[in-house]
């Protein structure tokens, strides 16, 4: 069974979820604000309660790729928790976020007195780590259209909101980072939204997208051969 990479708070009972709250307290992070940088070696996990964050590693010419992107329930730092190196990503809010810090000695103490969480915390990195896998996959096989076709569904799927005949992706994520969680420049981004847009399959405006035809950008994204 795949693991939804948000749903670590929602997986916990009751009883868990009030005795890891007992061990953390809440932060407020203000959009643009980042909850940790690549390379430090902070002490502790987060649950993010409200919000999402962006997961991000820089290059070597002063960018950064963009890795994933975490909603609301997710545990973020989680790496950190089982190996104690440095953070592999810089995770910064695309919106004002409030989290449950966790220290990681409380942390450890948490999942040696629930041994179930213990069990889905190795689970949830797998799952995290196939999907990295599959978009690497995705992205020698597909081209730019094909790759924002793709994150495009996924941000559907995951943060879409009805919106008449169509759904929007209410995420202020900006073109130069969509930019880069697909692998691709700006320019090519824009022209790829723009096609999509000429065959009627989304609308754009500032740091919103409404999809219009769902099932032609999953097959987009497929590399089914669709029109277009």
């Amino acid at each position: 069974m795949s693991w939804d990479t948000d749903q670590f708070w929602s997986s916990l009972t009751e009883a868990e979820a009030r005795s890891l709250r007992g061990r953390g307290r809440m932060t407020r992070w203000r959009r643009d604000e980042v909850l940790f940088h690549e390379h430090d070696r902070s002490d502790w996990v987060v649950v993010l309660m409200t919000g999402q964050v962006k997961v991000a590693t820089g290059t070597q010419l002063g960018g950064e790729v963009v890795l994933a992107v975490r909603d609301r329930g997710a545990l973020v730092g989680e790496l950190a928790a089982i190996d104690r190196q440095p953070r592999s990503a810089t995770v910064t809010a695309l919106k004002e976020t409030i989290g449950l810090v966790v220290l990681l000695p409380e942390f450890d103490a948490f999942l040696a007195e629930h041994p179930r969480v213990a069990a889905m915390l190795p689970r949830m990195v797998v799952s995290r780590l196939r999907d990295a896998d599959r978009k690497r996959v995705e992205f020698g096989a597909q081209d730019t259209t094909g790759r924002v076709a793709a994150r495009l569904v996924e941000l559907a799927e995951r943060f879409g909101q009805p919106a008449g005949d169509g759904v929007q992706i209410a995420m202020p994520l900006s073109q130069d980072e969509l930019a880069s969680w697909t692998g691709s420049s700006r320019e090519a981004v824009s022209k790829a939204l723009g096609a999509l847009r000429s065959l009627g399959w989304i609308e754009t405006s500032r740091l919103r997208v409404v999809i219009r035809d769902l099932a032609a950008l999953r097959a987009r994204a497929r590399g089914d051969a669709v029109s277009g």
